[in-house]
């Protein structure tokens, strides 16, 4: 049971990386009032470029650079549409979501007639496992074993980069001058444009910062957790992100628990496949892919209480002309 476990634990901090980088993301946009329901474009984006260039290159290190670069170019539009132009930031998130679901398939079909995939990669084209030290010593020893060797060792450095950048995402936004001026400006423009602030430029680093992690989430899909891009590989996992967003209240310790929940659905529902349940039999597949979905749901509706987020988010902000 204790090994059974652990081996859920490891999967939940594997399942759980993406929807936490892409939801930090979402933090510092939505933050600074900029609504950003085009995660999963992003992050689709990114996985394209990170799979592509690596297979090109084979570098790890390039596909991740080439992920970042698309990822903010991508938010850059995002931001330019609601921030320069005032349109409205849901319908620009929702365009770029289609954006990056047709041109990925367009441009992978084109470029490598694989049905949309890229070539799989492997050894420097990947990012691999890091095993710490006296992992394998470790292995057989009761309790400490297990959690040393199983489940703190043996992830890729995306995952470790996912969760330090709670702590650091934390410090930004309320030991830093810029965290100050990013949360204000989410909730009353008008006053940081008085304080002879650009709101204007505070923003558009906000999306750039939403671009970044949207960078590193895509890439850890195709580099990191799988070998290769594959056609709508995010599959809602930007919207599941934005959900845990809103379930922690847009604060970054608590969308750390609530991606960890999510992550731990899904790996609890990957180990249920074929399993059978006492008085039901086999549960179908599909039914078990759906529960973390239907889950999410349920606890949006009925367990977050009232989540209030930034008051101007959403809203273009017009400088006021004296």
């Amino acid at each position: 049971m204790f090994e059974t476990l652990i081996f859920v634990l490891d999967s939940t901090a594997r399942l759980s990386t993406p929807l936490l980088l892409a939801a930090l993301a979402g933090l510092y946009s939505e933050r600074s009032g900029i609504f950003d329901i085009g995660l999963e474009g992003k992050m689709l984006g990114a996985a394209f470029a990170a799979g592509a260039a690596a297979a090109v290159s084979g570098s790890a290190w390039i596909g991740l650079g080439a992920g970042i670069l698309v990822s903010v170019a991508l938010a850059l539009v995002h931001g330019f549409a609601c921030i320069t132009n005032r349109g409205n930031q849901i319908v620009s998130g929702v365009a770029i979501n289609f954006l990056a679901m047709g041109l990925t398939a367009l441009l992978g079909q084109a470029w490598f007639g694989q049905g949309g995939r890229t070539p799989a990669v492997s050894g420097d084209g990947r990012f691999g496992d890091v095993t710490w030290p006296f992992a394998a010593e470790l292995r057989d020893v009761p309790v400490i074993g297990g959690l040393y060797s199983e489940l703190l060792s043996g992830h890729n450095l995306l995952v470790y980069a996912a969760f330090l950048a709670v702590p650091f995402s934390w410090w930004v936004l309320y030991r830093t001058r810029f965290g100050l001026r990013l949360r204000a400006v989410g909730e009353n423009p008008g006053a940081v444009d008085t304080a002879g602030i650009s709101v204007t430029w505070l923003r558009y680093r906000a999306v750039i910062c939403t671009g970044i992690l949207c960078g590193f989430a895509g890439t850890y899909l195709s580099i990191g957790q799988s070998a290769s891009f594959i056609a709508n590989m995010t599959a809602g996992k930007g919207f599941i992100a934005l959900a845990a967003l809103i379930f922690a209240k847009w604060k970054p310790v608590p969308v750390m628990f609530a991606c960890l929940l999510f992550g731990f659905l899904d790996a609890v529902a990957i180990r249920l496949q074929g399993q059978q349940v006492p008085g039901i039999g086999e549960v179908p597949v599909q039914a078990i892919q759906a529960l973390p979905y239907i889950l999410t749901v349920i606890l949006l509706a009925g367990f977050i209480g009232k989540a209030v987020p930034p008051r101007a988010g959403g809203t273009a902000y017009v400088k006021e002309r004296s």
